[in-house]
């Protein structure tokens, strides 16, 4: 019996032995399990976007999409509630002057139409206040929006809001000075109804700065902010463009040649003075300003640089690097007996492309693109989407590293629009629309930097995850 025992629990052993030496094997041998990388964003087309141009009244308004897109799409153009027109063919520009009286004119596009949309107001007064070129690019709704340009002391400055969501928007505005920031009697607070729009007089908010940053900020909703600038004495008129969020490092392209006041404007938005680095990038390269090296900001206020003397004698972009959140923009006066200005700002690279939408040639008229490649070598192509007949084929740009190019738009009868896409290997691009016209007594003028075209978006990755139903 002892006997049977032993050989029993001898047999059980060997089986274990056995199993253990199966498992191990197989173990050893089995395939490597695939490692799959984690999902990215994914970039799809934009398949809404809605602008607002606005203060259209006697100017001319420009609207396009770019083609390429699919399926079916409408942009349609309303104003107090009514609609004034519907486009639903990509790559034709609609360039109209709007009628006197006319107020902010929504630029809603779905499907194909969103795509890349793009729109803008410009104006041409040969004298009076409003005489030069004023041009503004049509906002959308924002959370936060930031202006740059002279205070209500050197210029009659007025902002314009309109609330295009369908929930009521709570707005502050904050206004950053040569002194510091300043708070009007009202606070800088407001709430605007859905559809609602409101112009308001910065002086009203701030009458006694020279130069300012605005902020345009909700804490419900979204808004379109934009601000026009009348300079007092006569010295001309334009908008002021919405300009990058603050960041330690801002490029403000779109800077041209020639003669003429460039006046730089800081504004440092911590609670700590900050010393900002200040470097041209030319056709000839990237250098820093004699004696314009380093511009000292105390801590939520606006600085200003004048470089008329460093950079006015040709085409140029300013790279701002600093310790502390700044935001930046760029005062441009022309020459002649009267004068006009032009302003430019702090800008994000044109990694998506851009488009602009007005863009005129020929006779007195001209139109320039100035690209800056601020770390390694660019390349566009640039398409022209022509107002009649069809467009030619799109010619390459080449931009060397740390400069800035001059790119002279095709002379043309008509008006047209302007698609910037980066090509493969291209360095982070920068760059401004340059508009001018021989007028009486002087050249008008106005600028609109690139901004990042409508074109994709990004769409997280979806993940399977209890935290989406557990509290």
């Amino acid at each position: 019996m002892k006997s049977l025992i032993e050989n029993r629990f001898s047999l059980l052993g060997l089986v274990m032995v056995a199993l253990i030496a199966l498992y191990g094997v197989a173990f050893a041998t089995q395939p490597k399990a695939a490692v799959t990388p984690a999902p990215g964003p994914r970039k799809v087309p934009v398949a809404s976007v809605t602008t607002v141009c606005p203060d259209p009244a006697e100017t001319t308004v420009s609207v396009v999409t770019p083609p390429g897109g699919k399926g079916q799409g409408t942009t349609t153009l309303t104003t107090g509630g009514t609609t004034v027109d519907t486009l639903n063919v990509p790559g034709v520009l609609r360039h109209e002057k709007a009628p006197a009286k006319s107020g902010p004119l929504t630029v809603a596009a779905t499907g194909s139409m969103a795509a890349g949309l793009e729109s803008a107001q410009t104006r041409k007064e040969k004298s009076g206040k409003h005489r030069g070129l004023a041009g503004v690019r049509c906002v959308e709704p924002a959370a936060s929006t930031w202006l740059v340009g002279p205070g209500p002391a050197a210029a009659d400055v007025t902002l314009h809001l309109t609330n295009a969501d369908l929930a009521p928007a709570t707005v502050e505005i904050m206004v950053y000075a040569g002194e510091g920031p300043v708070v009007g009697d009202s606070g800088g607070w407001l709430t605007l109804k859905p559809g609602e729009n409101r112009t308001i007089k910065v002086k009203d908010l701030a009458p006694s700065p020279l130069v300012m940053a605005i902020e345009v900020r909700t804490s419900s909703s979204r808004v379109t902010a934009a601000a026009r600038a009348i300079m007092n004495g006569g010295r001309g008129v334009d908008w002021l463009p919405v300009s990058a969020a603050p960041a330690t490092r801002v490029v403000v392209p779109g800077i041209p040649g020639g003669g003429g006041r460039r006046e730089l404007l800081v504004a440092s938005i911590g609670e700590a003075d900050t010393l900002v680095e200040v470097q041209a990038l030319t056709p000839d390269g990237t250098y820093a300003l004699k004696d314009r090296e380093l511009v000292e900001v105390a801590a939520g206020s606006v600085a200003t640089l004048d470089l008329s003397t460093g950079i006015g004698g040709q085409p140029s972009a300013l790279v701002l690097t600093s310790e502390t959140p700044i935001v930046a923009g760029l005062i441009v006066t022309g020459t002649g007996k009267k004068s006009d200005v032009a302003f430019t700002a702090g800008a994000a690279p044109i990694d998506l492309g851009s488009v602009v939408a007005d863009n005129r040639t020929g006779k007195k008229k001209s139109s320039r693109l100035l690209l800056s490649a601020p770390n390694a070598p660019g390349k566009v192509s640039v398409q022209v989407l022509p107002q009649k007949g069809e467009a030619p084929e799109p010619f390459e740009v080449t931009i060397t590293a740390s400069r800035t190019k001059e790119v002279k738009l095709p002379t043309r009868d008509d008006a047209f629009a302007v698609v910037v896409l980066p090509l493969p290997g291209s360095g982070p691009v920068y760059g401004g629309r340059v508009m001018d016209e021989r007028i009486k007594d002087g050249l008008a003028l106005t600028i609109q930097p690139l901004a990042a075209a409508r074109m994709w978006a990004l769409v997280p990755p979806i993940t399977e995850s209890v935290a989406t139903v557990l509290p």
